[in-house]
């Protein structure tokens, strides 16, 4: 469904060069040089810019949460999709802050919001089935899933975009990434199950254990990515990871946010290795297992903040990182053009 060229380093030479000329000593601005190249890179070397950024944020329901593994029912998440769309969750405030437009995507919540035509319709059921008893979803839905993300993102890229950020919302969608982060890289469940959004002991331990029994039910089932999605996935996740894999397609950047959004990003690695290459990450979130993720797909963010919050707020808070990049880049002096000599 997805064919991504992997990003060409034929110019690496000239866009360091410039980078190096800058009046400022060499390696100053640390991190966002090396941001810097990566953008010029997929942007392209001449002036490269940020257009008409987006971030989506899925939204989605998880069958497990019935059972117990977060501090909130299901209900809250079709109660924040209202406080997206009326603008006063922290991300509507974050978007506002930082210059992103926002958009929230229905991929399947449990009760749907009525009546809201800012709300865009990509849904694949009311929510996914608990993967602890059975399959999460089919491989029909994952493919379904794509087809609508590719869609959407094609959408952004005819109207001049050349960024995007997903955001997500979801109760119970920790323990879906933590799932498949366990699935894909063959790690202890101590390493990827966390707190979510603040569960008690007891409820960690359900967490835990739940999480293991779908392991053991599905393991003939998570060998492929595909497979791992359906097994284990949300709608939410499944789009998010298609919307990675289009806008690499399309040669756009991809701000990914944090932990659940990074296990969306380990699925499009491994579907397209080459995906990577169009990623910034944003933020090291307070999730545990996300360290581990950044690790695994080496990757160093631009912010640390300790948030766990989702909804694409730490990606939304890096964008003027991405920007300041593209600015510096583009906008400050050489050491040539004023004469100066080091």
């Amino acid at each position: 469904m997805f064919s991504i060229t992997p990003v060409s380093n034929e110019f690496d030479q000239a866009i360091q060069a410039k980078i190096d000329s800058k009046t400022k000593p060499l390696g100053a601005l640390g991190q966002l040089e090396s941001l810097a190249l990566q953008i010029a890179r997929v942007l392209g070397k001449d002036k490269p810019e940020i257009i008409q950024p987006k971030l989506m944020v899925f939204a989605g329901d998880h069958g497990i949460a019935a059972s117990g593994v977060s501090i909130a029912p299901s209900e809250v998440t079709t109660q924040m999709v209202a406080n997206f769309l009326s603008g006063g969750a922290a991300i509507n405030v974050f978007c506002a802050q930082t210059g992103f437009n926002m958009e929230v995507i229905d991929c399947g919540i449990a009760k749907p919001v009525a009546d809201n035509d800012k709300l865009i319709m990509q849904r694949l059921g009311a929510g996914t089935r608990p993967f602890h008893l059975e399959a999460a979803m089919s491989v029909d839905s994952v493919e379904q899933g794509f087809a609508f993300a590719k869609e959407r993102v094609d959408c952004h890229y005819r109207a001049g975009c050349n960024l995007i950020a997903c955001g997500e919302m979801g109760i119970g969608n920790t323990s879906s990434a933590a799932a498949i982060m366990a699935a894909i890289l063959k790690r202890d469940l101590d390493d990827c199950v966390g707190l979510g959004t603040g569960i008690d002991k007891e409820t960690f331990a359900r967490k835990k254990q739940l999480i293991a029994q779908a392991l053991s039910l599905h393991q003939t089932q998570l060998d492929k990515p595909i497979t791992v999605l359906a097994a284990l996935g949300g709608f939410e996740i499944v789009q998010m990871t298609g919307a990675m894999l289009a806008a690499a397609e399309r040669k756009m950047l991809i701000l990914v946010d944090g932990f659940i959004a990074t296990a969306a990003a380990l699925v499009a690695v491994n579907i397209a290795p080459a995906a990577r290459d169009y990623m910034i990450f944003a933020h090291e979130s307070g999730e545990r297992g996300h360290q581990l993720l950044l690790e695994h797909l080496q990757a160093k963010p631009l912010l640390k903040l300790g948030m766990r919050l989702g909804e694409g707020t730490g990606a939304a808070l890096a964008l003027p990182q991405v920007q300041a990049a593209c600015g510096f880049y583009n906008d400050m002096a050489s050491l040539q053009d004023l004469g100066i000599d080091i």
